[in-house]
């Protein structure tokens, strides 16, 4: 059986890897409006040349193509493609490959209506055809005009920074003694713009924030602005990163905004529109003079014209009993929309300072986009993705009575008090290593004084902003705050993904081989994912910092997630969910999957992880806080988590710069050691760049992503990150007992291993962990594997026969273990999850003798720790006064079982197959007739 599935999937690849040509397809729905897209393609082995390939788009689409990752042998690997707005998009595109031949051909189709950009050593400018930005490279302004045709409709795009020195509720009643306030605008210090720019154009902006006035704070929370402008398109998508580095006893973010201002003048106050998107593409017209609803009908053309946003005719035509008195109309100048949680937003508006504000209705969650402009002048349309989801935040219009006035989103809105982002307790007396170990046992959080902090924690959000010549109709605008909030995503087969290769070669897609058992595995991997879905919002796992992370355990009695217990709180990819949602999305497109796994790449890629200081490059263990816990590990930060997206993406740009951040994580690991705790009194180990002590799955395998991955893309510093690997494959075997030595010295300068301080002359430890495996380390080293290619096997072979090793004696009896290195591996868990490693070991060896104790592994005995295969695989609804709102419970589930579970049958059955119905429940032990032979294997 085994041996039939390994054949066909070989037919099917190369059948379908051969062909120049790959359709995508959009994730949902063909879009109404496209303001231009990027995304990216899969490439087998040596089918293209990377220096000598050029793209085409079908009916004629403007397409510009670029390399984002290559095969050893300059093959493309991966591309990255953007395609042009349109007005009508195609439901679905063919991406055509050319060789040198065809080339002038796709240029000058690429160059058609193509982006005009401008670099001085003052400013960027960019003519998308539709918009023209300007980006000066100082000052505090990030855009300092936005023009359709030559009318500016926009200028003075800046940002904005609110801090204070402590929080009301510190003092008696609540009342603020003794706290200074600060405002800071943005101070630019590097404007660069992409050198290819014909169907779009990159300017990145980065600097600090500065304080407005005297200096009594320093500069600091360093941002970078991207902007992306598409050729005939009116948006420009803006990816907006922040860095907090603060003092969480003493700054307090009380606000973070972006704020463009629009000019007015000239417009009739009446002609001054105000937009402001409610629930599902509702919206509020307004406008800063309304005459409609007056004792006076000023005429039905007139009434209709203003809620409708045209230009009204001459008052001169109006009812003179309402022109003549239009001076005691009043002028509504600000309005503020203000999103506290993610159930509720409140309205309001204002004549002007210093006059009461009005309520206006609310509602639950506001699409988070608003536009301010006139009939004549123009104007702008702001909005944030997600905007209910990320709360606090609020929309401000402000001066519309004014010749300028300005729209400010605000990322975090100052209505809501000001971001506490101190520890939840005071430490409870844990002053001691046995005393924090202690209480580890009881609430599984790992406390370390200093540990617990947010410095050097990032946040990313993405943004649209929409510029007109005149106020867009409320359909328009409804179909952009649907884009704003659900953005199109092209993306090709999953069979074609799989049969290139080039994200792996251990999954395949739903149905691949077909039975009653296989059916029911997808049945509940489908369960989980819509169940982790429905968590999401029923228990509202929203919020600026929270936006993208799950809960990792659950607390029957309480029917509640255990959100407020140490270790069990929110999940930061504990036992790697994103490769499970990843993995899932890849094999069946689905979008459901996509967006959990696109929503944890923006989550744990910033908030779980460190961009700053001694901890850069790690990320923090699950814990009530996100940076809560001390273990700061390479495990949660490792890009493997964030790999699919980036390569699907075409290369997103902030996510290749948390890649880049994990190269130099050696350099934490210096500074940081995570055995410090735990380690026996008789070793004497002092961090040193040349002499690391990693554990090859939690740490090593984050580094070797980063390297596989400056590698596949050429970057910087590729050719260093080659070299590691290599160094760390030839060298990795040469450990006695390889890969059941667990944790070894590593040389961070070289990529070099050596043994462990607690075996110095190299006569075999045998050190197995569970967690070794369940943080793509077999993800990793099958990509890199894969990578390297037959034609360096010789390099390859003796590093990957000792990690099949270890897949073999990870789940083997104590009996075979004792008998290969001495002493078995003692009370191992996770066996459900490892069974992938059983699974990969019996494919790798054809050895379909191995297949029933995969799948014993996985339904029998292993999933007692797991999620097994009697489970209800349904959820029960708890309602009434037992909950606080109605949930769909499973307490059965847990993160780390739904995650492990989902991985390893996506793997399990594309390496072995289906399980036999007769193995399933059966006790593992029977099932393990086949004995470790290393010379016959190797």
């Amino acid at each position: 059986m085994l041996r039939a599935v390994v054949g066909l999937a070989g037919l099917v690849s190369c059948a379908t890897a051969q062909s120049n040509s790959v359709k995508v397809k959009w994730l949902e729905d063909t879009p109404e409006y496209l303001a231009g897209v990027t995304f990216g393609l899969p490439w087998p082995r040596g089918q293209h040349l990377g220096n000598a390939t050029t793209f085409t788009a079908s009916g004629d689409a403007q397409l510009q193509s670029w390399a984002t990752a290559y095969w050893p042998d300059g093959s493309l690997k991966w591309t990255g493609h953007a395609l042009a707005a349109s007005d009508s998009p195609a439901t679905e595109y063919t991406i055509t490959a050319s060789g040198p031949g065809n080339s002038t051909l796709s240029r000058l189709r690429r160059q058609k209506n193509g982006i005009q950009v401008s670099d001085s050593g003052d400013e960027v400018v960019v003519n998308t055809g539709k918009v023209t930005a300007t980006f000066p490279k100082s000052g505090s302004t990030l855009v300092s005009s936005i023009k359709t045709g030559s009318k500016i409709v926009g200028k003075n795009g800046r940002l904005i920074l609110r801090s204070q020195t402590g929080t009301p509720d510190d003092d008696a009643d609540g009342k603020p003694t003794g706290i200074d306030y600060f405002s800071f605008s943005s101070k630019v210090s590097n404007v660069t713009v992409s050198e290819d720019n014909t169907a779009r154009s990159l300017v990145t902006v980065q600097g600090i924030h500065t304080i407005d006035g005297d200096g009594a704070h320093k500069d600091w929370f360093p941002f970078t602005v991207r902007f992306y402008l598409y050729a005939n398109s009116e948006a420009i998508r803006i990816i907006h990163t922040i860095i907090y580095d603060g003092d969480m006893t003493k700054d307090f973010i009380s606000g973070i905004g972006i704020r463009f201002d629009v000019p007015l003048a000239g417009e009739e106050f009446y002609d001054r529109h105000i937009r402001i998107a409610g629930v599902d593409g509702g919206l509020l017209h307004e406008a800063v003079q309304g005459i409609t609803g007056l004792r006076r009908d000023p005429g039905e053309a007139v009434r209709s014209g203003q809620y409708n946003g045209t230009l009204l005719p001459n008052a001169t035509a109006w009812d003179q009993r309402v022109t003549s008195r239009l001076q005691w109309v009043p002028t509504w100048s600000d309005y503020r929309l203000t999103q506290l949680s993610s159930d509720g937003f409140n309205l309001k508006k204002r004549t002007k300072t210093g006059q009461s504000w009005v309520k206006i209705p609310g509602g639950t969650r506001s699409g988070g986009l608003a536009y301010l402009g006139g009939a004549t002048v123009g104007g702008l349309a702001l909005g944030l993705r997600d905007f209910w989801k990320k709360y606090p935040t609020s929309l401000d219009i402000s001066n519309g009575a004014t010749d300028t006035g300005s729209i400010t989103l605000w990322l975090y809105s100052p209505q809501a008090g000001p971001m506490d982002i101190r520890p939840f307790h005071d430490g409870l007396g844990q002053d001691t290593y046995a005393k924090q170990l202690d209480a580890l046992d009881i609430t599984y959080e790992d406390y370390e004084a200093g540990y617990n902090t947010p410095y050097g924690v990032g946040r990313t959000n993405e943004l649209y902003l929409y510029a007109f010549d005149s106020t867009p109709t409320a359909d328009k605008l409804s179909t952009l705050t649907n884009y704003t909030n659900n953005p199109p995503v092209l993306i090709p087969e999953p069979e074609y993904i799989r049969d290139s290769k080039a994200i792996g070669a251990y999954w395949d897609v739903p149905g691949a081989v077909d039975s009653a058992a296989a059916r029911k595995i997808e049945s509940n991997m489908d369960f989980l994912i819509k169940f982790y879905e429905s968590q999401v919002e029923q228990r509202r796992w929203y919020g600026f910092w929270d936006h993208g992370d799950i809960i990792h355990t659950y607390d029957d009695d309480r029917h509640q997630w255990r959100y407020d217990i140490g270790g069990y709180g929110w999940d930061n990819s504990e036992l790697s969910p994103d490769l499970f949602f990843w993995g899932y999305f890849l094999r069946t497109g689905r979008a459901d999957a996509y967006r959990l796994a696109h929503d944890q790449v923006r989550h744990g890629g910033e908030v779980d992880s460190y961009h700053l200081g001694n901890f850069t490059g790690l990320g923090t263990r699950h814990g009530v806080q996100h940076w809560g816990d001390s273990a700061k590990q390479a495990r949660i930060a490792t890009p493997v988590y964030r790999k699919t997206f980036y390569y699907i993406s075409g290369g997103d740009e902030r996510t290749g710069d948390l890649v880049h951040e994990v190269l130099d994580v050696d350099k934490a690991f210096v500074l940081v050691d995570a055995r410090r705790k735990v380690r026996a009194a008789n070793v004497v180990y002092k961090p040193d760049p040349e002499a690391l002590y990693l554990n090859f799955g939690t740490d090593w395998a984050g580094i070797a992503q980063a390297y596989l991955i400056e590698w596949e893309r050429r970057g910087p510093r590729w050719e260093e990150a080659r070299d590691k690997l290599i160094e760390a494959i030839k060298t990795y075997p040469k450990l006695k007992n390889g890969f059941v030595t667990g944790e070894a010295l590593y040389n961070s300068l070289t990529g070099a291993w050596s043994p462990p301080p607690t075996d110095p002359s190299n006569s075999g430890n045998v050190t197995v962990s569970h967690l070794s495996g369940v943080f793509g380390v077999l993800e990793t080293i099958d990509q890199v594997i894969e990578h390297f290619g037959p034609a360096a096997q010789n390099t390859t072979k003796p590093f990957f026969d000792a990690f099949l090793e270890y897949c073999y004696f990870y789940g083997a009896s104590k009996a075979e273990q004792k008998d290969r290195y001495g002493k078995d591996f003692g009370n191992l868990n996770l066996k459900q999850g490892h069974s992938r490693y059983t699974a990969y070991v019996a494919h790798h060896r054809s050895n379909a003798t191995l297949v029933p104790r995969v799948w014993s592994e996985y339904l029998g005995d292993g999933s007692k720790d797991g999620l097994a295969p009697n489970a209800p695989w349904k959820t029960e609804r708890i309602s009434g006064s037992d909950v606080l709102i109605p949930v769909d419970e499973a307490i059965w589930v847990s993160t780390n079982a739904a995650a492990l579970y989902g991985v390893a049958g996506i793997e399990s059955l594309a390496l072995v197959g289906a399980p036999d119905v007769n193995i399933v429940g059966q006790n593992t032990t029977a099932k393990r007739a086949v004995k470790w032979n290393a010379k016959k294997a190797a």
